[in-house]
């Protein structure tokens, strides 16, 4: 691979030079770090990263490859992409191109050898800022004064960017080994009871909530971010559910209201953004975090049962639970730092969590909840 230079130039004038793979562009946004081991493609197309440059913490990225199974959505989302070291030639009997080919064929710059270790440690002391990574312009003052000027996500919305143009129905199921893709079809007849009806609101969803949706026994119709609570309702579903997404809820135009029309009206369950609109239709606030929380080892207490999982996040944002004066009952705590992870409703079949029990390549810890969703319907 030839050696191009490229730049990381962050808001406040911190700088890394380092070789640039994937596109030769240029790319703003947050500046945030993941801290997963693996799955770097799936982070790579998880919508909930519109907006953003992401690091990896863990030093070797590329190993192996890209594949068309393993994608989130229906193409990459994150802007920019930092590692310490790419690896070229993928190791994976399942590899079907490069990493670095991939990110050129989207127009995505990435940067490597530089040092993450002090990048992360800069972004957990001076917070997550806006940067720019170049390959094609390397003045760093004037890309550091790019950074500055960038918008940043707070009070943007975001999803309209990711959301889906028009309402469609997903069959596909989990993965089963020696039988590929289940369907819904063969998730009802293992069951024996007929698929749940469940609406899905698209903030920037996932493949893979979708499968986990239609792996527990779901039927699932996805309509856009923006779709009056009337339409949902008239389509007479078993449950609504809300969906992971970008940037800042409360730019979300709409989306607590119609939320807060179908709250004890049916069945509701949120992940991620789809937890904190849940907050702010409740008539609570969200607020903005210092680093956010990027990666899949993150603690977090249910406090219904005791237990302690580990979990996959991606988010900015938390949830005031004080704001919400007593409107939502806290279910989940996060161990690091105490923030909001989940929430239920007093007196409703209505319920959220600030990670992803869908996660993929995991940990697997939280995926009881898509039964619990399950359950909560058929009562």
């Amino acid at each position: 691979m030839s050696k191009r230079p490229a730049i990381l130039a962050l808001a406040d004038g911190t700088l890394f030079k380092g070789e640039a793979f994937g596109a030769q562009a240029e790319a703003t946004g947050e500046l945030v770090f993941n801290t997963s081991m693996t799955g770097y493609q799936e982070i790579l197309t998880d919508p909930s990263y519109e907006g953003q440059l992401v690091a990896m913490t863990y030093p070797e990225i590329g190993n192996v490859g890209v594949n068309r199974e393993d994608v989130e959505s229906r193409k990459p989302w994150v802007r920019g992409f930092i590692v310490r070291e790419y690896r070229e030639a993928p190791s994976s009997w399942r590899a079907e191109e490069p990493l670095g080919e991939y990110l050129a064929r989207h127009g995505i710059p990435g940067i490597q050898c530089i040092d993450t270790r002090a990048l992360v440690r800069h972004l957990r002391d001076a917070g997550s800022q806006e940067a720019v990574l170049s390959s094609v312009d390397l003045d760093p003052a004037r890309l550091a004064r790019k950074a500055r000027e960038s918008p940043g996500l707070v009070g943007r919305d975001l999803v309209a960017h990711v959301t889906c143009a028009e309402p469609y129905t997903w069959t596909q199921g989990p993965w089963k080994l020696g039988h590929a893709y289940t369907n819904a079809a063969d998730v009802a007849a293992e069951r024996g009871k007929r698929p749940l009806d469940v609406v899905a609101y698209d903030y920037g969803i996932k493949h893979n909530i979708l499968r986990s949706l239609v792996g527990a026994g779901c039927r699932v119709r996805v309509v856009p971010a923006y779709t009056p609570a009337a339409e949902v309702l008239a389509m007479k579903p078993d449950g609504v559910f809300l969906s992971n997404g970008p940037g800042d809820p409360d730019a979300v135009a709409g989306a607590p209201e119609n939320v807060a029309k179908l709250l004890g009206q049916v069945p509701v369950f949120g992940i991620c953004l789809g937890h904190q609109i849940l907050g702010l239709a409740l008539g609570g606030r969200t607020y903005k975090l210092k680093f956010g929380h990027h990666g899949g080892n993150h603690p977090v207490k249910d406090l219904t049962t005791g237990k302690v999982e580990i979990t996959a996040q991606n988010h900015g944002f938390a949830v005031d639970v004080g704001s919400l004066q007593g409107k939502g009952d806290l279910t989940h705590l996060n161990l690091n730092d105490r923030t909001v992870e989940g929430l239920a409703v007093k007196g409703q079949k209505t319920f959220s969590v600030q990670y992803h029990p869908e996660a993929s390549p995991g940990p697997h810890d939280a995926r009881y909840l898509f039964r619990r969703f399950v359950d909560m319907m058929e009562s």
